[in-house]
């Protein structure tokens, strides 16, 4: 293949890639403008993802974390917080590559760990990254695969780390173009952890690969604030609650019509819908009430009243509340193709059901596990949810019955992150 071809004992696909980026970094800072004019940007910090730091570098040695958007980030939470509890002789910085990632992270972090954004993987911008931070270790969260990245910082003496890698069917067949650049940068980490054994498979051809080890296995229940949990509650009554999380677009649609068509159940139970970015709140809510049904918007500060039929809760880091509120959790991002489904396992912390639809691929085998110990339910078809939500809904006693599987799946699953940390800390500085 063309790709494999040597240019100065690199492949020429890796060649190709650093002279495409080194062409299209003078237009990056215009584009970077743009993004942020959309909202998909930070306007006060673009020059973090063009490789200028905000902030100075500690003197102790470092430890460079990059987890590209929410769900990796909350992912590596757990590792960040035990790497602070136990090397507090270490520095931490974890970067993000949005705007919504960047939020949580800096309501969530421990003290003493540092956020910036992601550097673009252009030539200047990871030299200046690299540069200023000069991490002594480097972990990779997932899927984030930057060649002038990894190479600089391995180029620096850093050790590499891929954690939680996950490869889907389709880079795997995106890599067999450009084999020889794969190729150089997966040989360039010290240690690669794949999360399940569809990524084990597709990275054995590149002769690494250890042993499993899923992050999003790991972590505490979600916080929430107790005085706003009870002040809802009261609210609600003793109305049953159907939540979907973290949804996106055609997904309200569709959660709606499946909540209408429930045969009658007294009190009348409530839909709170979290769309995965706040910021289409007003969307959802006036899809929902071109339906005709009664609906509150949080972001409004309008109330759950008596009549409310759905109540669109579009703020930020409150998942806590609303996995409590709930007695079923309908899990956004598996009922249209592409997304790839959000992570079960944090309603399951909570006691909360879980219910995917049949597009739930990033998780497959966490749902594996849990679809065949009844720790979470699965509707392919709309009907199915109507069923599925009915049936808890109308019956508390299987609700928390299931709850109770899903809160002990999540419990014996907690062994991840000593997995993680047994693999990462002979590389530690």
């Amino acid at each position: 293949m063309w790709s494999e071809r040597l240019t100065h004992g690199r492949p020429l696909s890796l060649a190709v890639y650093r002279l495409a980026v080194r062409l299209l970094e003078p237009f990056m800072p215009a584009i970077l403008r743009m993004r942020a004019s959309r909202g998909k940007e930070d306007p006060a910090r673009l020059g973090e993802r063009l490789g200028h730091a905000s902030v100075a570098r500690p003197a102790s040695p470092l430890v460079w974390i990059h987890a590209v958007s929410v769900g990796e980030s909350l992912s590596v939470l757990p590792l960040v917080e035990r790497l602070r509890e136990r090397r507090p002789d270490i520095a931490v910085l974890v970067t993000s590559g949005t705007v919504t990632s960047a939020t949580l992270l800096s309501k969530r972090l421990p003290a003493g760990a540092i956020h910036q954004y992601a550097p673009l993987d252009t030539p200047g911008a990871s030299r200046r990254f690299l540069d200023h931070w000069r991490p002594d270790m480097t972990i990779f969260v997932e899927s984030e695969f930057w060649p002038n990245l990894i190479l600089g910082a391995k180029a620096r003496g850093a050790k590499l780390v891929l954690l939680s890698a996950r490869i889907t069917e389709k880079t795997a067949k995106g890599w067999a173009r450009t084999r020889g650049m794969v190729t150089t940068v997966l040989k360039a980490f010290d240690l690669v952890l794949p999360q399940d054994r569809a990524t084990q498979a597709r990275l054995a051809p590149y002769g690494v690969g250890g042993p499993l080890v899923n992050l999003k296995y790991v972590g505490e229940p979600l916080a929430c604030d107790e005085v706003e949990l009870a002040r809802l509650k009261a609210a609600i009554g003793a109305r049953p609650v159907a939540l979907a999380a973290s949804t996106h677009p055609g997904e309200e649609a569709l959660i709606a019509s499946a909540f209408a068509a429930m045969p009658a159940i007294a009190p009348a139970p409530l839909l709170i819908i979290t769309p995965r970015h706040p910021e289409r709140g007003g969307e959802a809510a006036a899809l929902l009430r071109g339906r005709g049904g009664q609906v509150a918007l949080r972001s409004a500060g309008e109330p759950i009243a008596a009549d409310t039929e759905a109540y669109v809760a579009d703020t930020l880091g409150e998942m806590g509340l609303w996995f409590r509120l709930a007695d079923v959790a309908v899990m956004g991002g598996s009922f249209v193709d592409a997304i790839g489904g959000h992570n079960p396992l944090e309603p399951a912390r909570l006691g909360t059901p879980p219910v995917t639809g049949p597009f739930a691929f990033n998780f497959t085998d966490v749902y594996g596990e849990m679809l065949a110990e009844q720790a979470a339910l699965l509707a392919d078809r709309p009907e199915d949810l109507t069923r599925l939500m009915h049936g808890l809904l109308s019956d508390p006693a299987r609700a928390r019955r299931t709850g109770a599987t899903a809160r002990a799946f999540a419990r014996s699953r907690s062994a991840a992150l000593d997995d993680a940390w047994a693999a990462l800390e002979p590389l530690l500085p």
